[in-house]
């Protein structure tokens, strides 16, 4: 369960769930499966400080729990927020592609809000360790962090403002201020180069909301999506996608980096497959192929599973940039 909770957010019946060990149900309610984008910035934060020059691994550790952490407690808060707010009852799109534990009676308000005040510790104790470290930016770096984890799920998200969260957090502050934490340096080259990262995670959003666009816009939830409406949200994932590749180029061609980072090129296939499902209206019911388990997910199907290609494939590519850029 462990391997299934972080590859996929898997289906349990009540049965399933009291047999599960607490590991596996706090993966399960944090939708850890969806934290590897997390993971991803974190990790290109530490390579750019490697290729700086200035890598320390204990300050990356910290920055990579403290990240993941804070991201956990955020999906734990969206859980409870739109549990209190009655958004997930009556079968809400959310609560129909994978398990909802405060919604689905898996868990009680009380066990929930223990994990998440646990969670949220967890990453509050490597905040707090990076500001004893690294001084008083870092904490700036760190309250910045806490307001999107505390408000994205109310107001941002209903105010069309959780997509733009997503792009300023995965890029600039995950990338950004994690590389600024380990190195103490300031890098126009690294906010450009977490953009296509942080498009990517956004792209998983976007989809995610469009996906649920009429059950969102009846909630009076105005998501980006609800807000642009439907086609204008498949097209603009579409422009998102494509820029991921296009700034990958910029990167390259100005010399910031070298040539194997265009290994971003062989998640192609995964590319033309989202767009191909973005070009055209979302099905009224899944085709006979799609696998199971999925849906109701549809454009956030594709487009995560191109985020994860994507993003595999820019961290192995930038990994091997680093090691010919220190070997020369």
């Amino acid at each position: 369960m462990w391997a299934r909770a972080v590859n996929v957010i898997p289906r349990v019946s009540r049965d399933e769930w009291d047999r599960l060990d607490v590991v596996a149900r706090w993966l399960i309610a944090t939708r850890s499966a969806v934290l590897v984008m997390t993971f991803n910035s974190a990790a290109i934060a530490g390579l750019l400080a490697a290729r700086a020059g200035a890598f320390d691994g204990v300050l990356w550790a910290l920055v990579t729990i403290g990240l993941l952490f804070a991201h956990a407690t955020n999906n734990l808060v969206n859980d409870i927020t739109d549990h209190v707010k009655g958004v997930d009852k009556d079968n809400y799109f959310r609560a129909q592609y994978g398990p909802q534990p405060l919604e689905h009676g898996l868990m009680t308000k009380s066990q929930i809000y223990t994990y998440t005040v646990v969670t949220g510790l967890i990453a509050l104790a490597a905040g707090l360790a990076l500001v004893a470290m690294r001084g008083d930016a870092t904490l700036q770096l760190m309250a910045a962090g806490a307001f999107f984890v505390l408000f994205y799920t109310w107001p941002l998200k209903y105010i069309g403002m959780g997509e733009v969260a997503v792009i300023i957090v995965w890029g600039p502050l995950m990338v950004g201020g994690g590389y600024y934490v380990i190195t103490g340096e300031i890098s126009n080259t690294v906010i450009i180069a977490s953009l296509p990262v942080a498009l990517a995670a956004t792209t998983v959003l976007f989809g995610k909301h469009t996906d649920k666009l009429e059950d969102d816009a009846a909630k009076g939830i105005r998501t980006m999506p609800v807000l642009l409406g439907e086609r204008n949200s498949r097209y603009a994932t579409i422009v998102m996608l494509t820029l991921q590749y296009l700034l990958v180029f910029w990167l390259v061609l100005r010399g910031d980096f070298s040539f194997p980072l265009l290994a971003v090129l062989l998640a192609a296939p995964y590319y033309v497959r989202a767009v191909r499902a973005f070009s055209h209206p979302r099905p009224s019911q899944p085709p006979a192929e799609y696998p199971p388990g999925i849906w109701p997910l549809w454009y956030a199907a594709f487009a995560f599973s191109h985020t994860r290609r994507f993003g595999a494939l820019f961290l192995l590519g930038l990994a091997a940039d680093v090691a010919l850029h220190r070997l020369t």
